[in-house]
């Protein structure tokens, strides 16, 4: 286990490149990911974790445009991406033909989000991104709001970047592949800030 800060930004990137398992703050909650492109480090994510195989991993970006490649986005998803992100915003969409399905366990949709941290902004873009990320716990136990959280629950994985997360609280997902635009799972924006949004 290495442990690495913000400063060590290179070697962080380098690491990602090599496929290894990082945990690192986010402006949430601690995450967890590989970069997207490998589906043993992603195997390796799950069983570092204890997570069913049957749930698949969201995806972390590190720019708006990048939805466009990944995922087909109507005009009221747009709305909800425009104000809301970067930020505590998880969104499902459905994703395009050219991304295998073996990234999400067979499913058409991926779960999509874009921090609002500099450094993660970073990490993503530099390691030619995007990230398979997921929070930085055991499955079914408590999610890491710190450093000291992620280190006691992943200590076996290869390394941990020390930091601080702002909101402590995990993102908000909305399901944004029908019309009634449902919220999974509540979070860091309040479902009226996204009401008042669509």
């Amino acid at each position: 286990m290495k442990i690495y800060t913000w400063e060590d930004m290179e070697d962080i990137v380098q690491a990602v490149k090599e496929k290894k398992i990082i945990a690192f703050p986010t402006d949430t909650v601690y995450g967890v990911g590989v970069l997207f492109g490998d589906l043993d480090a992603l195997s390796r994510l799950k069983q570092a974790k204890h997570r069913p195989e049957e749930k698949p991993i969201p995806m972390m970006i590190s720019s708006i445009a990048q939805i466009g490649q990944i995922a087909e986005v109507s005009e009221r998803t747009k709305r909800l991406i425009d104000a809301l992100m970067p930020g505590g915003l998880t969104i499902v969409v459905k994703l395009k033909d050219p991304v295998s399905r073996q990234y999400t366990n067979g499913k058409d949709t991926i779960a999509l989000r874009m921090p609002d941290s500099g450094p993660l902004l970073e990490l993503i873009e530099k390691a030619g991104g995007p990230m398979m990320v997921t929070s930085a716990n055991m499955s079914g136990e408590p999610t890491a709001l710190t450093f000291e959280d992620a280190l006691a629950q992943l200590g076996h994985i290869d390394g941990i970047v020390k930091g601080e997360c702002h909101d402590l609280m995990a993102s908000t997902i909305v399901d944004c592949t029908t019309d009634a635009f449902v919220i999974l799972r509540h979070g860091a924006i309040p479902a009226e800030k996204i009401q008042n949004v669509l």
